[in-house]
C-alpha cells in the first residue's frame, strides 16, 4: 500500500510540475499560444482549467502524503535492536575484571627537577 500511494505521490508532483510550469504568470499561460478565434476553449476557460488542475493536484498531493504517512510499514520494537545494544550484549569481560587506574599522580623525587621548555623571547 506505501508503495502504491508513493508512486501516486510521483505522479502527482511531475503533474503539478507540468501544469505549472505551462501557465503564465500574468494569466495568458497556455491559451496565450491558441489566439484562433474557434477554438473549443475560451482564453478563460483554459486559464480556469489550469487553475483548479494545480489546486486539485496540490490538494491531493497533501492528502497522499498523509495517507502515505499513516501506511509507512512499522516492524516490532523488539526486532530493531541497535547495533550497539548487541555489542554491549556480547562482550567479553576479562577474567581479571576491569583494570583500574591510579587515581593521583605519582610525585617527583626530590633529586629530580622538573624539565621545562626555554622561554621564548616574546614572553621577557
Amino acid at each position: 500500500m506505501f508503495i502504491f500511494i508513493s508512486v501516486l505521490i510521483f505522479i502527482a508532483a511531475i503533474l503539478l510540475v507540468l501544469i505549472v510550469l505551462v501557465q503564465n504568470s500574468k494569466g495568458g499561460g497556455l491559451a496565450a499560444n491558441f489566439s484562433s478565434s474557434n477554438q473549443v476553449m475560451g482564453v478563460r476557460k483554459t486559464a480556469d482549467f489550469l487553475e483548479k488542475a494545480t489546486w486539485t493536484l496540490a490538494a491531493s498531493l497533501v492528502i497522499l502524503s498523509i495517507m502515505a504517512s499513516a501506511a509507512i510499514p512499522r516492524g516490532e520494537v523488539e526486532a530493531q535492536r541497535s547495533l550497539i545494544e548487541d555489542q554491549i550484549d556480547q562482550r567479553v569481560v576479562p577474567p581479571q575484571g576491569v583494570p583500574s587506574f591510579p587515581d593521583a599522580v605519582p610525585d617527583m623525587p626530590d633529586d629530580q627537577e622538573p624539565i621545562l621548555p626555554p622561554p621564548d623571547d616574546d614572553e621577557q
